[in-house]
């Protein structure tokens, strides 16, 4: 039995310019059946599911490309939840146990929707939207052990929800940090803010927070609550490395004694963090299946395969490959060399060691927040003059850490062709953004249009700040390869800044590696070589990591564990080979 999906993006369709075309080349309509008719509002055409054979017509025929008609090899009940006719939906529902869970899945595939079911946000609707379900009637409809799971919550379970959109904070709390905290809990406010190293901005409205500042103090307020079951929907965003490690810690240490949901899209976080995972996958926008629960390890690996075993799904037709050695220094004429920088602040100073780029290569440059990294490549761009020192002096393609939101559609700003932009077209899924504004799309949209404008730029140097913000772990590896491609056909080079490990080990060649105290001193050494820099990063960090035997990504090992204990003795913070 097939399942067919029928989705239309209302945001973009343009069916009075169109004149409903999609409606004139359907078959079924052709020959006298309403399968695409106007709904009842007169206005946007609505597609008959039972009665679409599945053709693609209408898909290849949409001048904005709004339609997308899937048809799912896969037997499926009702979905759990529909947002409304022919719009997303999500069949099954993964559930809080004993432990960490966490949901794996690109963006658009219904991760927050599913939080969202879980914590009372939404309800199910099983696709029916002319009627309001009682909670009786819901029950009735799920299965045994969703069903015992909303008894649960039915009966009052306690709930803590750090949310994925956490600049929504802003926009109904007015007031400082320490008021924020001090309306959830007063007592635990001193042993929180100590754990999550936020003392200092206690006093700080949170319109004056940066990034990371806000994410720490979004789960600062979800650890203050005392909650039966804890749900955190992207925690990494704005984080460092460091940050992102005690963050994980401090979760995992929660799991032990409580129920834990996360989403989330580093994997190294991911991996260290969880005991157990429920992989979602579908398409982007359209439908999201919820699969059973897995085994960290094995769960994360189906998810590179993108095959399930037990389910005998093949979800993805390729799989994500990490190479089992890292990506290897080249020795290749200089691009250009650069001298020493320095430039200071009130209350901060910065310095940076001589170096060069080669030619094809991709610098990667690491460290903690406010230690200069960002500036750095400013300086580079010339978007920042320095104190000593001097710009680059050839063409340059800059895609900044923020991005700002125009009110213009992505085909005004991708006004470009040839290969390069093809490529990322296709691979990072701009088809259905281009008749769209920028502040129409979301953040990790946003950042695919930013990407693609500046990698189809003719440049010399291409400079990335935080390239992986808000992209999904597909996302993320799709443009470490683009990238690695130009930068490899053109023999140009790249400076690279990101806080994702498995991503930096995957793209760069030599690393830049930045010390210093955080919003006071930051230093950035010459190109290292790739062993030498994370080893002299990760115990910055204060971690050990070893390579997964059977996919090859990385791993964050367990502290005091035999393996992290051999590999600090040896000085070796990154992979280690005993021979």
């Amino acid at each position: 039995m097939v399942t067919r999906v029928a989705v239309i993006d209302r945001d973009v369709c343009i069916h009075k310019r169109c004149n409903y075309v999609c409606m004139k080349v359907c078959p079924p309509n052709r020959m006298g059946e309403e399968c695409i008719v106007v709904e009842e509002d007169g206005i946007y055409p609505v597609i008959s599911e039972p009665i679409c054979i599945g053709c693609g017509l209408c898909v290849k025929k949409c001048p904005v490309r709004c339609i997308s008609v899937v048809n799912i090899a896969q037997e499926l009940t009702d979905p759990i939840y529909q947002y409304g006719v022919n719009t997303f939906r999500l069949y099954g529902l993964p559930l809080p146990m004993e432990g960490a869970v966490s949901l794996v899945g690109k963006n658009g595939i219904g991760k927050t929707t599913a939080i969202k079911l879980l914590t009372g946000q939404s309800k199910p609707n099983f696709a029916q939207f002319n009627k309001e379900f009682t909670g009786d009637e819901i029950l009735e409809k799920l299965a045994i052990e969703t069903r015992r799971f909303f008894e649960k919550n039915k009966e009052g379970l306690r709930i803590a929800l750090k949310p994925q959109q956490i600049d929504k904070i802003r926009d109904v709390f007015k007031g400082t940090v320490f008021e924020l905290l001090n309306t959830v809990n007063k007592e635990k406010i001193a042993e929180v803010t100590k754990k999550f190293r936020i003392e200092k901005i206690l006093k700080r409205k949170l319109s004056q927070l940066s990034g990371g500042e806000l994410q720490k103090v979004a789960i600062a307020v979800a650890f203050l609550k005392d909650a039966d079951i804890y749900y955190f929907d992207e925690v990494t965003n704005y984080l460092d490395i460091e940050e992102r490690l005690r963050v994980a810690v401090l979760i995992k240490e929660l799991a032990e004694t409580k129920s834990v949901m996360m989403a989330e899209h580093d994997l190294t976080i991911l991996d260290y963090t969880s005991d157990y995972v429920h992989l979602l996958y579908g398409e982007e926008n359209v439908y999201g299946v919820v699969s059973g629960v897995k085994n960290v390890r094995a769960g994360i690996n189906e998810y590179i395969a993108g095959y399930l075993k037990e389910e005998n799904v093949r979800f993805r037709e390729y799989e994500i490959k990490f190479s089992k050695h890292s990506e290897s220094e080249i020795k290749t004429p200089a691009m250009l060399k650069y001298g020493t920088f320095k430039k200071n602040f009130t209350g901060f100073s910065f310095s940076s060691d001589a170096g060069e780029i080669r030619k094809g290569e991709i610098l990667g440059l690491v460290g903690k927040n406010a230690l200069g990294k960002s500036l750095f490549v400013k300086m580079l761009a010339g978007a920042e003059e320095p104190d000593e020192g001097e710009s680059l002096k050839i063409k340059v393609s800059y895609k900044p850490q923020y991005i700002t939101a125009e009110p213009v559609e992505v085909s005004e700003v991708l006004k470009v062709g040839g290969t390069v932009f093809e490529d990322c077209k296709r691979k990072l899924g701009l088809a259905p953004l281009m008749d769209k504004k920028l502040t129409e799309i979301s953040g990790g949209e946003l950042q695919r249009v930013a990407l693609t404008k500046a990698l189809t730029q003719d440049a010399d140097v291409y400079l990335f700040d935080e390239p992986t913000a808000f992209l999904d772990i597909e996302q993320r590896f799709e443009f470490a390869s683009l990238l690695r491609k130009v930068i490899s056909e053109t023999e140009k080079s790249a400076f690279v800044v990101d806080h994702d490990i498995v991503f930096i080990d995957a793209l760069a060649n030599r690393l830049m590696v930045f010390n210093g105290q955080s919003s006071v001193k930051g230093h950035a050494s010459a190109p290292l070589s790739k062993r030498q820099g994370m080893n002299t990063f990760l115990e910055v960090a204060g971690i050990t990591m070893r390579r997964d035997k059977d996919s090859g990504r990385p791993r964050i090992n367990k502290p005091e564990s035999q393996l992290d204990r051999q590999q600090r003795d040896a000085g070796e913070y990154f992979y280690y080979d005993k021979r």
